[in-house]
């Protein structure tokens, strides 16, 4: 796992304007375009400040914007306040965050030139219906094109998934998941849609023409994405937007919750438990979790272990730890 260094550049590079989307509320950072220098400033300390004592690999990386939609003079820039840190040994690693539609062989040249290891793509969706209705101005066959050329180009890919979107239906959802899992991508960030000022969500959710998900819904399809995508040993990096006063602020309606990623893996648990303990109400087996695992295995607010007691569970098992399990995995043993 890397150490990140951040480098905000909200909405530069797409001139599209995503219904959903207002990334400077999500985000917290202003409109002003960061420099070079502000880049190197930057770097310089968290390296000294944060991350002197850290074992892992280092990563730069640029977050919120459509980075190879930038002028190649201005990507050039951005790139090169990181390139002496990587000459020094001191970073190790550059991500960088864009659209499907924005990627072509003269982009990835670009990109390697500068030792660009890791892409990620705002994909949100495998459904054109959807990508239309969300004004996302790409299609699924940019994605796939998006995903060869950077696989066959030695690139670690990530790809950005959305639950709640407009005209996003359950069906659709898993045939997105479904596509996901073909692309074979090195790993997943899942998000649920939020109704953010600002957005042109907000104003679809004022007249009733959208409606949210419910927290207990975004949830719920959340951990079925992840439980797939676990199955085919994709990772899942993230669930849920990183909470922060500037989006609090900026939220109208939606599934927000600050350990909304938890909440998703002590579902995931629950389930696991619920299912190793059927048909063994008698026998008084003991369950294994990782000591990492408690608050998770119990769920916000002992939600679990109200869940387990209210059907009959809770006195059915004994709870151990084991550091040797993996984590968030349940595992039974019988006595």
């Amino acid at each position: 796992m890397a150490s990140i260094i951040p480098i905000f550049i909200p909405h530069e590079g797409c001139p599209h304007s995503c219904i959903f989307c207002n990334q400077n509320s999500i985000s917290g950072s202003s409109a002003k375009r960061v420099t070079p220098a502000e880049i190197r400033e930057t770097i310089e300390t968290w390296l000294d400040r944060y991350l002197a004592k850290q074992a892992h690999p280092v990563q730069v990386a640029f977050y919120g914007g459509s980075f190879t939609g930038l002028e190649p003079l201005r990507q050039q820039k951005l790139l090169g306040a990181v390139t002496p840190f990587m000459d020094q040994g001191r970073v190790q690693q550059i991500r960088l965050s864009t659209r499907p539609d924005y990627i072509d062989q003269d982009k990835l040249d670009l990109l390697n030139m500068f030792k660009v290891d890791i892409v990620e793509l705002g994909v949100q969706s495998l459904d054109d219906t959807v990508l239309r209705y969300s004004g996302r101005g790409h299609s699924t066959q940019d994605v796939y094109r998006a995903v060869d050329l950077l696989q066959r180009g030695a690139f670690q890919v990530g790809m950005q998934l959305m639950l709640g979107l407009p005209g996003q239906t359950f069906r659709s959802l898993r045939r997105t998941v479904a596509q996901t899992i073909l692309l074979q991508p090195d790993f997943v960030r899942i998000y649920p849609v939020l109704v953010v000022k600002g957005s042109g969500l907000e104003k679809a959710w004022q007249k009733g023409i959208y409606t949210p998900l419910s927290l207990g819904k975004a949830v719920l399809q959340a951990a079925y994405m992840k439980k797939n995508f676990d199955r085919e040993g994709i990772r899942v990096i993230r669930m849920g937007l990183q909470p922060g006063d500037s989006l609090e602020r900026s939220l109208l309606a939606g599934p927000y919750h600050p350990s909304f990623g938890e909440m998703v893996l002590s579902r995931l648990m629950l389930k696991q438990t619920r299912m190793l303990l059927q048909g063994q109400k008698e026998s008084c087996p003991t369950l294994i979790i990782n000591s990492k695992d408690m608050s998770i295995f119990k769920g916000i607010r002992s939600a679990n272990m109200y869940r387990l007691s209210e059907l009959g569970l809770l006195d059915c098992f004994v709870l151990r730890t084991d550091d040797s399990q993996a984590r968030y995995q349940v595992t039974l043993r019988n006595n």
